[in-house]
């Protein structure tokens, strides 16, 4: 069988403890790397972050107190922001599972473990790392572009930036819609950093990628018995949340026997673990998200109205990208730059060729299909100029050009034509530069000086 995944680290001070994780999980990766210490692994997780790291708590001979491993999540989070942690220690108090999660481990496993909670555990892990990947912008390797990941001059991205802004700092709970690849938990991100909470833990909880058994515990946890392999309690990722926000993505998944729980707790602000007689109370901020349609989220056979009208205080619609093309090539500018220092290449230029191709895709797979199309042309292409073919465009996909509908222009000169089409776009956008250059497939620089090659 196909590993699911690339890498997972282990860092146990235990060598029974590495044998067993290294021969459990090798069929879920192609590489499972093992140490006794974190300063043992730090060069190669350094080097590319793995899809999951297990991290010991404890490494000191005799020591409970977990200090040691949550200072070494602390590094590690430091190195990459997006890495996943998953704590292990055989002293499992909800006190350190709750200081871990909010300090940015991705789940806590105690042990001894079970088998089959550890595989649930650790692909739930794997898969949150590859929809981080995809979601949005990179960020292992900063682009030297402008700040926001939310990047975009268009109308409609003008439109979502707004209701960022006025939602962000309230405590108003944002339902996201869009299409995958659309970047949804890049405006939970940014929402999150612009509130009130932002100094506090962004528990994220991917409910396509989590197990229908385990949504339950995995929300609102359970205690010692709960269920069979219930061997200890298990904070929830509701509770993990306490004092800051609590990303839903892919909320359409919930199951809708878990709904009514979900809006109890909310309305309560409080949860009651699995097999716990008592609710703990909790004060977070809910931001939901998913890529079903609004009129099926409509159907109360799918998703409880009540529910949906507790999340969407603040709805914020994504649009595709096919409907904001002016806004692909400043996209593609970006993961140029990213993609050039992740692999240590020279940045490529685009092709007057290239730009218009990227523009008129349909890009039915949004930024995300973006992203990886300029992954692969920063990989393959040995030039220092991308034309279309560098990117794998589907000719299926394209949208018909306006002039390819029509006849062509009655005055081909070459310079009259494009001093036309530059007071085109130019009055069009009410000469904002950066909107005019991106519909005409120039940077700004490059405008600049046709404006003055024509007297403009």
């Amino acid at each position: 069988m196909t590993p699911e995944f690339d890498r997972c680290v282990v860092v146990d001070d235990d060598d029974d403890i590495l044998l067993a994780a290294r021969l459990l999980l090798r069929p879920l990766f192609r590489e499972v790397i093992t140490a006794r210490a974190p300063d043992e692994v730090l060069p190669e997780i350094e080097r590319a972050t793995p899809d999951v790291v297990l991290l010991d708590a404890n490494f000191a001979r005799g020591a409970t107190d977990a200090s040691e491993g949550l200072a070494w999540l602390d590094r590690l989070t430091a190195i990459d922001p997006e890495m996943v942690v998953v704590m292990i220690t055989a002293h499992a108090g909800v006190h350190v599972a709750v200081a871990a999660m909010k300090r940015g481990a991705t789940d806590f496993v105690p042990k001894p473990w079970s088998n089959d909670r550890l595989l649930a555990t650790v692909r739930t892990a794997a898969a949150l790392r590859r929809s981080r990947a995809a979601a949005g912008a990179p960020r292992a390797v900063p682009a030297p572009t402008s700040g926001s990941p939310l990047l975009g001059q268009s109308p409609a991205m003008a439109r979502v930036q707004s209701l960022i802004e006025r939602a962000a700092p309230t405590d108003a709970n944002v339902l996201i819609l869009g299409q995958n690849g659309t970047g949804k938990e890049v405006v939970a991100r940014a929402l999150h950093a612009r509130s009130q909470r932002a100094g506090h833990v962004l528990q994220t909880v991917d409910l396509g990628a989590i197990a229908t058994e385990l949504i339950d515990s995995e929300l609102f946890g359970h205690v010692k018995g709960a269920f069979t392999d219930a061997r200890t309690d298990r904070v929830g990722r509701i509770q993990a949340a306490d004092g800051g926000t609590l990303f839903l993505d892919e909320i359409g998944n919930l199951p809708l026997h878990l709904q009514p729980k979900l809006l109890t707790a909310l309305e309560q602000r409080q949860v009651t673990p699995v097999g716990a007689n008592s609710p703990v109370k909790v004060n977070i901020r809910v931001i939901a998200a998913t890529n079903m349609p609004r009129e099926r989220l409509m159907d109360e056979r799918v998703f409880r109205q009540d529910l949906l009208y507790r999340l969407n205080t603040v709805e914020i619609a994504l649009p595709p990208l096919a409907e904001r093309p002016e806004d692909v090539i400043e996209l593609t500018e970006h993961f140029l730059a990213h993609y050039a220092a992740r692999y240590d290449r020279p940045r490529p230029e685009l092709s007057q060729a290239a730009r218009a191709a990227l523009i008129a895709h349909e890009w039915p797979g949004n930024v995300r299909a973006l992203r990886h199309a300029v992954e692969r042309a920063t990989i393959l292409s040995a030039h220092p100029v991308l034309e279309p073919e560098d990117f794998g465009l589907d000719a299926a996909q394209l949208r018909p050009s306006p002039a390819a509908a029509g006849s062509a222009p009655a005055d081909l000169n070459l310079d009259r034509v494009e001093r036309r089409l530059v007071e085109e776009a130019l009055r069009k956008h009410g000469y904002n530069i950066t909107l005019a250059a991106s519909e005409l497939g120039l940077s700004r620089a490059a405008l600049y000086r046709r404006m003055e090659k024509h007297g403009l």
